[in-house]
């Protein structure tokens, strides 16, 4: 299972730094995840200000 990012992402980018295995990604002025490549460790959901990633 592999988190997503919902359309609540404000483009702040606190998720990207903190992704361990650089799966995040940029789109359009708000991030993404690229899905085969998640953990789901969970810990860009940690420091998301508006809970936009979350579980599959």
């Amino acid at each position: 299972m592999a988190h997503k990012i919902g359309s609540e992402c404000i483009g702040c980018g606190a998720c990207m730094s903190e992704c361990p295995t650089n799966c995040i990604y940029e789109d359009g002025g708000v991030y993404a995840i690229k899905e085969a490549e998640c953990i789901d460790c969970g810990s860009c959901a940690g420091v998301c200000p508006v809970n936009a990633p979350k579980p599959e």
